[in-house]
Parts: C-alpha cells; structure tokens; sequence
C-alpha cells in the first residue's frame, strides 16, 4: 500500500516536479531511471566501449501521467489494463464519493464517475 500511495503523489505532481526522464551525470553519461552511473575506473563500462550508453527516455509513470482521467457513468467499474493478455488482473474500483477518482493499482489510469 505505500507503494501505491507514493506512486500516487508522484502522479499528482506536475511532468516537471517529478524530474524523470533522461539526465546526465557530471561525466556526460546518462543516468537511467534507476539513478545507474558509473565511475570513470568502473570495470562494467567496458560494456559501453566503442557504443553509446542508451537510455529510454519514456518512462511508464509520465506517460501515465499524460492519460487523461476516464469518465464513466457506473459507482463500481473494473480494470484490467485493457489489451487481452497484454493487460492485468481485472480489479474493481469504488468510485462512490462525488469527489473521489479512482486510481488502478496495476497500471495506474484514473478513474472518476461522472454524475448526472
């Protein structure tokens, strides 16, 4: 559950706060989302020899970020992440508060009941 919680701040925050994507590291080496640099005498960066260190600059929780919120006329929806078997195991969201949007624990899309 903290998991979840810290993952929704993150959310919350604007693209910007969150300072994901691709930074550099004081050598000019581009440190993945996991904080991954290595000193200059680090034996692993023979692996980078003759080749560039690549680095994914699309990182799953802004691209989360980017989804907008779904609207849905139910109280009680489901998830599943969508895509067959792609997706996850279907979950079901409470969305009975007026004010409350709900959040999938597995992928991350928000959900918010539209009331008549």
């Amino acid at each position: 559950m903290a998991a979840l919680a810290t993952f929704r701040r993150l959310l919350a925050l604007p693209r910007g706060a969150r300072s994901f994507g691709v930074r550099l590291s004081p050598t000019g080496e581009k440190i993945t989302h996991t904080g991954q640099v290595y000193d200059e005498k680090d034996y692993r960066k023979v692996r980078f020899v003759g080749r560039q260190k690549e680095v994914n600059a699309n990182f799953a929780i802004d691209l989360i970020a980017e989804q907008p919120v779904n609207e849905v006329d139910h109280r009680v929806i489901s998830c599943d992440g969508g895509g067959g078997a792609l997706g996850h195991p279907k979950v079901y969201i409470n969305l009975d508060k007026e004010t409350k949007t709900g959040t999938c624990g597995y992928c991350g899309l928000q959900f918010k009941q539209h009331h008549h």
